[in-house]
């Protein structure tokens, strides 16, 4: 039997009833806590989110999660600012983060990227697509995915690209990890919850590992 406890990790960063939703229609048994002896006893644990990095991370360090998440051994899954308090630093705050991942988190319009003539709307919200950092995936949380898909972000902040992108979304010339992989630990920029089919396949593939 898949084993599908997926512990959602609450320290007051955002609205969590998409997520739940999205988990239990995926096949997933949701189970929300801050506390780690809870999340310690799940198969997977997703880190949600929206806000400020450098108040996230307090919550974060509140509860003493910033030091227990690294440790985790079953599979991580970091959405929105979930991903981006699992990377080195972000300038929102001028916060250190977990240092999961090897990217730092900029503002969208200060990351590197093509001369562009479109005009960059901050926030970027809404519908776009990711393609393979390197030709492909190169990991099973995007198994079956087709390159170009749409997914959808909520979010003036992204993680440079890296070691760990697995996949890229690109922003009026300016690109960023739109997924960061690393061992265990995975995270999206956009929001599968709200992707739709896309974002239900992503989420299923995250209850098979």
């Amino acid at each position: 039997m898949v084993k599908n406890k997926v512990g959602i990790v609450d320290y007051d960063a955002g609205n969590l009833r998409s997520v739940i939703n999205a988990v239990r229609k995926a096949g997933g048994d949701p189970v929300v806590s801050a506390l780690p002896e809870v999340l310690s006893s799940c198969d997977r644990v997703i880190l949600p989110g929206v806000g400020e990095a450098s108040t996230a991370m307090g919550k974060l360090r509140e509860r003493g999660l910033d030091s227990f998440i690294p440790t985790l051994r079953v599979p991580v899954l970091g959405i929105c600012i979930g991903l981006q308090l699992m990377s080195l630093r972000s300038d929102e705050g001028d916060a250190t983060c977990m240092g999961i991942f090897p990217s730092e988190v900029k503002r969208i319009t200060d990351l590197s990227g093509e001369e562009s003539t479109e005009k960059v709307k901050i926030p970027h919200m809404g519908w776009n697509s990711i393609s393979p950092a390197n030709g492909s995936w190169g990991t099973p949380l995007l198994e079956g995915i087709s390159e170009g898909s749409y997914v959808y972000y909520v979010h003036s902040f992204a993680a440079t690209l890296s070691s760990s992108t697995a996949a890229v979304t690109s922003y009026g010339g300016h690109a960023f990890s739109a997924v960061l992989c690393n061992d265990n630990f995975l995270g999206c920029q956009f929001h599968p919850e709200k992707s739709g089919p896309t974002g239900e396949a992503i989420l299923r593939n995250f209850l098979s590992l």
